[in-house]
């Protein structure tokens, strides 16, 4: 079973996570930050992964510590389910429109961490400060080794852009994580390795 479940205590956090990626976007999402909840859970809705994840964190102080060391736990989480990745997709890509919200996400299950996130935002959704979407993003990938492209095509809306990023890493991660008869019980690298 491609699964896993980690804590992570630092003195800005404390968070626990269930992840099980042959699941079905079942989710149980507390972070301290409703914002975030909103997102993972429509993450884990639109990637078919079961998700729990309680975090407390010093969000008296702001939301950064608690968003960025989610993203650290959750791409931990995903590299320790995925294993050696024999036999996935490895690749995903999605563009979702969130209605004037037009975003593309590509990613590549590729052992090696890049992100590109072009995203034009306000600089607030209601508490949330949305330069956090990058923080999130960036630690996700250095911990999963994954490379991640988030392109705003069209909108306006902060809330309708960021929301369809989400649900489009979903999209597209759902993808790169699905098991291939093609790449059955091979790792789909000619590296023989990700």
């Amino acid at each position: 079973m491609r699964q896993a479940e980690l804590s992570r205590k630092t003195a800005e956090t404390d968070i626990t996570l269930k992840l099980n990626i042959d699941g079905k976007g079942e989710s149980n999402i507390d972070t301290g930050c409703g914002f975030l909840n909103h997102m993972l859970t429509l993450f884990a809705k639109h990637a078919r992964i079961d998700l729990d994840i309680k975090a407390v964190g010093d969000v008296d102080v702001d939301y950064h510590h608690t968003v960025e060391d989610v993203g650290i736990a959750l791409g931990s989480a995903l590299k320790t389910a995925l294993g050696d990745c024999k036999g996935i997709t490895r690749y995903g890509n999605f563009m979702l429109p969130m209605d004037e919200a037009l975003v593309l996400v590509a990613l590549d299950i590729s052992g090696r961490s890049h992100l590109s996130c072009n995203l034009t935002l306000n600089p607030r959704v209601g508490d949330f400060d949305t330069e956090l979407v990058y923080e999130f993003f960036a630690a996700l990938c250095r911990n999963a080794g994954i490379t991640l492209h988030i392109k705003q095509l069209d909108g306006f809306n902060t809330h309708h852009i960021i929301e369809a990023a989400f649900k489009g890493f979903g999209r597209a991660m759902g993808q790169a994580l699905s098991v291939s008869e093609a790449w059955a019980g091979e790792i789909p690298s000619t590296k023989g390795v990700l």
